[in-house]
């Protein structure tokens, strides 16, 4: 949650906030971040530091503790290190010719920035356990990688367990960070005694990481990494969506109002793209894509839209602020190219809201999730949740997602503009019973688990290991 400027309060967006409402609500938890804006310094200054209750819009009180860090250690942990450096690293998106060039700034960014940062959480976090005997700490994602190993050395008895939700690139691609930093993120992270990931593959590769750039000892089959003296468990918990508030979105009378003008507008086809504007999430080839669908078959033009709702993402890093730009640039020349006085073919919209996509969700035939990397990906599968035309998913064989919904959806390979081309026209030309047994199945695997029993599986492991390491110790 973040703090508006009149003291209004105002839900997280993300899949991350989505699992792990239903922890805070249903458990005794303290939720510990970082305070992002003024706002939430100020509420966290007049709560001296301490824990307070929120209540959210949506219904649920939580308890929140905000961490406020110096303005240049948080810029420099957040807008040189977390991002871009250690997002391009796990999703494959240098130009290794070109960037990063790692100087001074760089190292002096992760030693006084992202360490520090860390650190102030970490003290956070020490403060709220002290006196509590066997205390579990989750920890969350790559901003915190340093964490678990600053608590482990304070409280060696605490039970850490650190979820990524981002992909873990392969070895090669981490030889980028000078090795202090490699050594230093990886002693964190495996200061752990369970590491979550989205999928199997992730999984894979963080063990092999751990033997090429750690030289630790490594079972594969058990997902085991032995360091010191200690065992650590690498899993994988795919993340699913809420299938009931995804619904109730659907409902809601704003959501009717974006929908009746969706379909006042409609041609007889209807492609969706709903993403942030990231550099991972493989935006330009998408449009280009659709550039060479028309191209090639012209019998389309005048009867299909392309919606694209994008949110801007990272607007101060100088490489997103610069994509949006190539974004806006892409469409202007697809719509100039193909386009007639009274048809657009691409329907840019430059906003974050809810109400809208799920609108669009429900009428898309192509739902196109093209990313070049991505940990999960939830518009896959909030999407064809709600779809009430039996829309076919495009989907990109690098998201997380493809994992568990390849088998309904059509895969292609996010590089290969050609292929794009070629299933945006298959799944328009696509025999309706068809549609209608892939967008079922897509639909069955959506629903058959909910954040809670994302939970539920990570709180049984730590049992599970708890137990282990008690037994151990014996």
């Amino acid at each position: 949650m973040t703090f508006g400027p009149n003291g209004e309060v105002r839900r997280g967006t993300g899949g991350l906030v989505t699992a792990l409402i239903g922890l805070a609500k249903h458990r005794d938890v303290t939720w510990i971040a970082s305070a992002m804006t003024e706002e939430d310094i100020a509420a966290a200054e007049s709560n001296g530091g301490r824990p307070f209750p929120v209540h959210m819009p949506d219904g649920g009180d939580y308890r929140v503790k905000l961490v406020a860090s110096d303005a240049d250690a948080y810029d420099r942990f957040y807008n040189i290190i977390a991002n871009p450096m250690l997002w391009f690293i796990q999703h494959y998106l240098w130009d290794l010719s070109n960037a990063p060039d790692i100087r001074r700034n760089e190292t002096e960014a992760f030693e006084f920035g992202y360490n520090a940062v860390n650190e102030d959480l970490a003290r956070a976090v020490l403060e709220e356990i002290e006196g509590v005997e066997s205390p579990v700490v989750m920890v969350h994602d790559y901003h915190l990688y340093t964490l678990p190993g600053l608590i482990r050395r304070e409280r060696p008895e605490a039970f850490l367990h650190h979820f990524v939700h981002i992909p873990w690139s392969q070895s090669d691609s981490w030889r980028v960070l000078p090795s202090m930093m490699r050594r230093e993120i990886y002693d964190g992270i495996l200061a752990n005694d369970i590491i979550g990931f989205h999928t199997r593959s992730y999984r894979r590769n963080f063990l092999q990481c751990c033997e090429d750039l750690c030289g630790l000892e490594v079972d594969h089959e058990r997902g085991v990494v032995r360091c010191d003296d200690r065992e650590v468990w690498v899993r994988a918990y795919p993340l699913p969506i809420d299938s009931d508030a995804v619904q109730a979105v659907a409902a809601r009378e704003r959501t009717r109002q974006f929908e009746a003008e969706l379909l006042r507008r409609r041609r007889d086809h209807l492609i969706l793209r709903v993403d942030r504007a990231d550099l991972s999430k493989n935006v330009l080839r998408g449009f280009g894509a659709f550039d060479v669908f028309l191209e090639q078959h012209p019998e389309f033009r005048e009867r299909i839209t392309f919606i694209a709702q994008l949110m801007p993402s990272r607007t101060d890093v100088p490489e997103y602020a610069e994509y949006l730009e190539r974004i806006e640039a892409v469409v202007a020349v697809v719509n100039h190219r193909h386009g007639s006085p009274d048809w657009m073919p691409i329907q840019l919209k430059l906003r974050d809201d809810l109400e809208e996509a799920v609108a669009a969700y429900k009428h898309y035939d192509v739902l196109i999730v093209n990313a070049m990397f991505d940990g999960m990906n939830l518009v896959a599968k909030e999407g064809p949740m709600v779809n009430e035309r039996a829309g076919v998913s495009i989907l990109s064989e690098n998201t997380g997602a493809h994992e568990e919904l390849s088998e309904y959806a059509l895969s292609v390979n996010p590089f290969d503009i050609q292929e794009l081309a070629d299933s945006i026209h298959a799944a328009l030309t696509m025999d309706p019973e068809e549609r209608r047994r892939r967008h079922e199945g897509l639909k069955s695997i959506v629903t058959s688990r909910d954040p809670g029993h994302w939970i539920d599986e990570q709180l049984a492991d730590i049992q599970r290991k708890d137990t282990e390491r008690v037994v151990g110790d014996m």
